[in-house]
């Protein structure tokens, strides 16, 4: 009989998926798709514990805050569970749910790719468009409704609420091709969205960032438009990369 050690933790593959700092921007977003992507990729397998809070958080250097609220979401989808006591920890749950085998065929990573790669030209040219077009009193007040609209919702209309926003930015740019593209692509963005978990955290974050867009376009800051744009897309790539690519 042959005595066999127990394998050595994957430190080599979990630093090589950590070794990035989380940028600023979408903290949150990117440090969640992070663990998902330790999960997945079968890293922290179901059954084992992923590392402390403290040292997540020195690794990906954000606030144990993002780390713990991270990991709350995670547990909120199913994917992780804490145990207390002496031996407790954040433990990887078995079996793992499957939210990219929901309603509708599965998605592939290059249709999530090819998704977000239309968005991002999309709107981000569409925020900076309009944010360079003078607009009338009424479009100013209605962009600012949107915007408390979405901000006031709750979890069942978010999403709708959520992409008239976008598409009341894309009108005010004056263009109805651009118009007709963007609600094509996001009927696809949200045909993605209904397949992960709608995070309480992620909304927060998501209306702040409106809020940034919003103002820039009202101001006629065509670069800040287009950079809180991009921003806030990044975020919610983040996300569905995580969950579903």
């Amino acid at each position: 009989m042959t005595d066999t050690a127990a394998a050595p933790p994957p430190e080599g593959l979990a630093l090589g998926a950590l070794n990035r700092p989380v940028r600023g921007g979408n903290a949150f977003e990117e440090t969640l798709a992070r663990l998902l992507q330790l999960i997945r990729l079968g890293i922290v397998p179901p059954g084992e514990a992923l590392l402390p809070e403290r040292e997540l958080a020195a690794r990906l250097e954000v606030s144990r805050d993002t780390v713990r609220e991270a990991i709350r979401s995670l547990v909120e989808a199913g994917y992780v569970e804490s145990r207390r006591g002496r031996y407790g920890g954040t433990f990887v749950c078995e079996p793992l749910p499957h939210p990219e085998e929901g309603p509708g065929p599965r998605v592939s990573p290059d249709e999530v790719r090819d998704v977000l790669v239309v968005r991002d030209v999309l709107e981000v040219g569409a925020a900076r468009a309009a944010a360079s077009t003078p607009l009338t009193a009424a479009q100013r007040d209605d962009l600012a409704t949107r915007m408390r609209e979405v901000a006031e919702a709750d979890g069942a209309d978010y999403r709708r609420l959520d992409s008239r926003l976008h598409l009341t930015i894309a009108e005010l740019a004056g263009s109805p091709t651009l118009v007709t593209h963007l609600a094509d692509n996001r009927m696809r963005v949200n045909s993605l969205l209904d397949r992960i978990p709608l995070l309480p955290r992620n909304i927060q974050h998501s209306n702040e960032q409106h809020e940034r867009i919003v103002w820039a376009v009202l101001s006629g800051d065509a670069d800040g438009a287009a950079a809180a744009t991009a921003e806030h897309l990044e975020g919610t790539a983040s996300l569905l990369r995580g969950f579903l690519a």
